[in-house]
């Protein structure tokens, strides 16, 4: 890594297991971003809404399998996802989540058990965090896991095959890395379809709508330096800009970045 790139170092995050970190979250001693804990465990995107439009977002999922790969739907009124973990509860078990009324974000709590109806269904998306195991463990390094911080994400001007009300601009997550790096993030992510897979664009950010990588609209910005290329992958915030363009009148997302983390295991989604 270019010694002109300052790095911090990462805040000290010890959690054994999934389980672990969903019980910090449920009990209020976790609400840090989830980015780099609990390694080798799956982590989720969360979209929850009520049944009269989880129909319609089914098949927008279905439709959009890139930004949105299904690791997991409940039954109405369910708050549990045991095909995911033990003693999970989808009311709780999040470091933040979103609350959106009619398209606009109206609070970002730390639990959402107040907000619970028998309607409700909870999606659980895959997330790029799963696949950055395997990236680190090939010497690729990714600089917010170095930092610290945030993955950056950016809304782009490539349209979302739309589903009953749902539409929206893709989103992106980015990570700067030199070219041989990225040929071979590619082939490794390539192997993990059900966490988005391998990237959607390389470098010339604005070919996608992005006009400043410093200014990320979801996430933390990280610089990226003159010998390497900004690599895009499809994110599971794409479903929080269907939600805002849908204007579905009360749903429940994560925050972007504070993630659901399961009981799976990351190598479970490889395709060797």
């Amino acid at each position: 890594m270019p010694a002109t790139i300052p790095l911090k170092r990462p805040p000290e995050r010890f959690f054994h297991d999934g389980q672990a970190v969903r019980l910090a979250a449920r009990s209020g001693r976790f609400v840090e971003h989830t980015s780099g804990i609990a390694p080798g465990y799956v982590q989720g995107n969360l979209v929850i809404l009520p049944r009269e439009a989880a129909d319609e977002f089914l098949r927008f999922c279905q439709r959009n399998p890139k930004p949105c790969p299904l690791l997991a739907v409940s039954e109405p009124g369910d708050p549990t996802l045991p095909a995911l973990g033990a003693d999970l509860d989808i009311r709780t078990d999040l470091p933040r989540y979103r609350v959106w009324r009619d398209g606009e974000l109206a609070e970002e709590p730390v639990s959402v058990g107040h907000l619970w109806g028998d309607d409700l269904v909870s999606f659980v998306i895959g997330c790029s965090f799963t696949f950055e195991e395997a990236l680190l463990a090939d010497g690729i390094p990714l600089r917010h896991v170095a930092c610290g911080e945030n993955v950056a994400m950016y809304r782009t001007t490539i349209a979302t095959e739309p589903a009953g009300r749902f539409h929206g601009p893709l989103v992106v997550s980015m990570r700067p890395l030199r070219p041989a790096d990225a040929i071979r993030a590619v082939q490794i992510t390539s192997r993990y379809p059900a966490v988005h897979g391998a990237p959607v664009h390389l470098g010339h950010p604005d070919a996608i709508g992005i006009v400043d990588l410093a200014r990320p609209d979801y996430g933390a910005a990280v610089p990226v330096a003159a010998d390497e290329l900004p690599v895009f992958w499809a994110c599971g915030v794409t479903p929080q800009a269907a939600i805002a363009a849908a204007r579905v009148p009360f749903a429940i997302t994560h925050a972007p970045g504070y993630m659901l983390v399961t009981d799976r295991r990351n190598r479970d989604y490889a395709i060797l």
